[in-house]
């Protein structure tokens, strides 16, 4: 079991650990340090038991924090899955019937009519151009 020095408070301390766990016992060590070092930036110097009693403290008010906000978002995350297993499972929209209008064949008469008159005007024009 490997022996590690960690830092609170400016202060080392001898912990063991399993194998392996060196960089978690760290990396928790910091977390308590950095709340240690809150402390004796405001209050200053004080007793070894009272400085881990207190960032000890800090830390489990910051964690309960925290599982506040994680119950909160698990809340959310529940009910925006169950409305989009709702919307999964809703039967599809209606179709919208759409109308749409029917020319005439009479109009279409007249239009190829006034077309065809357009084309011997255009035709008629050219010719006096050229002569």
């Amino acid at each position: 079991m490997p022996e590690v020095t960690i830092h609170i408070g400016g202060r080392g301390f001898e912990v063991a650990c399993q194998d392996g766990e060196e960089p978690f016992l760290h990396a928790a060590a910091k977390l308590l340090d950095d709340e240690a070092q809150v402390l004796s930036d405001q209050i200053g110097r004080m007793p070894e038991s009272r400085m881990l009693l207190m960032a000890g403290l800090m830390l489990a008010d910051k964690a309960a924090v925290t599982d506040d906000k994680i119950k909160s978002l698990e809340s959310q995350l529940a009910e925006v899955q169950a409305e989009l297993e709702r919307l999964r499972n809703a039967p599809p929209p209606e179709p919208e019937r759409i109308e749409v209008a029917v020319v005439p064949p009479s109009v279409t008469d007249t239009l190829a009519e006034l077309a065809a008159r357009a084309e011997s005007l255009a035709s008629m024009v050219e010719e006096k151009a050229a002569q």
